[in-house]
Parts: structure tokens; sequence; C-alpha cells
């Protein structure tokens, strides 16, 4: 793992309490006092910056649209993209096991190690502080936002294309639900008439697991077109 000098550098945030940035940098893998509460903290400080620049930035578009677009940007695959521009998995510490196994690539450990970094800059400098290294990181993706580009959400998609058909809608079933209760891992099946096995995905909540299993049972019903 590399010195985080480099990091504040790369970041433009200098800490108060350095031990803030290691703790978020420390996967649990690796120690008990670990990222898993600041990217709780990081998740919620994120959603509340990123839901009210959208609510500036477009003033004439509806809830619907408005969550759809934080959706997009606050997902896993963006947290872990804008992670590797700053090349935040060579500062994270891995247990031997994940380290082994390239954890310091992987989508989930990136992504929750960015919003455990935004936790540890609100908690050392405030919402403001957060908020100037959000929409620094953000600024790109935040001028490419284009609100006619933003499709309905999986789940909607899929009921209507089954209700355009005649078809019954979606049966969604939580096959089991994992982990500590701040961190807990959703793994739901889905069922459709129209295909004849159970898609299942896994998720951070149940409405993300959901959303996976309907964009699976899209991706097999348009190859079956």
């Amino acid at each position: 793992m590399e010195s985080s000098d480099k990091l504040l550098k790369i970041i433009k945030y200098h800490f108060n309490d350095s031990t803030l940035l290691d703790t978020a940098l420390t996967h649990r893998s690796a120690a008990t006092k670990n990222n898993e509460r600041l990217e709780f903290l990081g998740d919620s400080v994120l959603g509340l910056v990123i839901s009210t620049e959208l609510y500036q930035r477009f003033s004439d578009i509806d809830e619907g649209v408005l969550s759809r677009l934080r959706a997009t940007l606050v997902k896993g695959e963006t947290l872990a993209e804008l992670a590797r521009e700053i090349g935040l998995g060579d500062y994270i510490q891995l247990g031997s096991g994940e380290l082994k196994s390239g954890g310091f690539r992987r989508t989930s450990i990136l992504a929750d190690a960015f919003e455990a970094v935004i936790g540890a800059i609100y908690l050392d400098g405030g919402l403001k502080a957060a908020t100037t290294f959000i929409l620094q990181r953000y600024h790109t993706r935040l001028q490419q936002v284009n609100p006619e580009e933003i499709t309905k959400d999986p789940k909607t998609r899929l009921q209507e294309y089954l209700q355009a058909r005649g078809l019954p809608v979606p049966v969604y079933t939580v096959l089991s639900i994992d982990g500590e209760s701040h961190q807990q891992i959703f793994t739901v099946k889905g069922c459709v008439d129209v295909i004849d096995h159970d898609i299942q995905a896994s998720g951070k909540s149940r409405r993300f697991a959901e959303q996976q299993v309907a964009e699976k049972i899209l991706e097999l019903l348009s190859n079956d077109e």
C-alpha cells in the first residue's frame, strides 16, 4: 500500500485528523476498525450533495427523473470509476486473502472506500469540505448529465414489456439477507412466465437487487426476440 501523502495531493484535502483517512482506507478484511461505518456515513452525504446539485441544476424535471439521475451518479460502478480515477485502490489496506485475489481492483471494495473517504472528509471538515470534494470529482459527470437520456428503471421497463404482451407481472422474492445490519447484502430471485427458470441477483438493498434481476430478465428477453 502506498503512502497516503500522494493521495492527499490528488484529492486536494488536508486532514486535521489523519486517523480518519487511515480508517477510510482500511477494508474489513484487514482490521476490526475498518471503513464500514465511514462508508455508511459517506453514502448519506453523497446522496444529499448529489440530490441538492441535481435539484438546483434541473428546476423543471420531476422527482422520478431526479431519482433516476441520482441513481446513475451514485451507483457502485460510477463510484468505482471515480475511485480508479484517483488511484484509490493503491492506498486501500486489505487482508492477505483479499490482496491475493486482487481486491484492490474489485468494484465493491473501491466503491465502498470512495464513500468512506467522503465520510472521513465530512467528519473532519464538515459538509462544505465534503461537498467541495464531491463536486470536484463529479464535475465532468454532472456537466454531461442529460435528463432526456435517462431511461426508466429496469423494473418499470420489464413490467411495461410484460403488460404490453398481456403477461403477468414479475414476482420478486428475497432469498437471503446476509451481513451486519449496516452492511447487508440482499439476494433476490425473480420469476416471469416467459422464462422457465428463476433469475437471481444480489445487492446492498432489496430494491437494487430487484433492479438487477429485472435487468437480467430484460437482457434474456431481448436476446430471444
